[in-house]
């Protein structure tokens, strides 16, 4: 009773391709593929920028505190300039 089985599956699969369609599903995973690659090309890319990074310079971190106070620094010039 708790567990479905090949029959239950298939009725659900038949009423998702009559809600959606083909089109509509292949159009879906067509746009998930593409995001996928994106993705991938992205990590690529910033795997690529970090090997290019000097060996002795330090990773830039960014404190909570100092960019809070940064940002009021930013704030206040913008103000004074208006």
């Amino acid at each position: 009773m708790g567990s479905l089985s090949i029959w239950h599956w298939i009725v659900v699969l038949v009423v998702v391709l009559l809600l959606f369609g083909r089109g509509k599903i292949s159009e879906l995973m067509g746009d998930m593929a593409q995001g996928i690659k994106a993705f991938k090309k992205g990590m690529a890319e910033d795997d690529t920028a970090n090997a290019e990074t000097k060996p002795g310079e330090p990773m830039k971190t960014i404190n909570a505190g100092t960019e809070a106070k940064t940002q009021a620094e930013t704030q206040k010039k913008f103000e004074g300039t208006v």
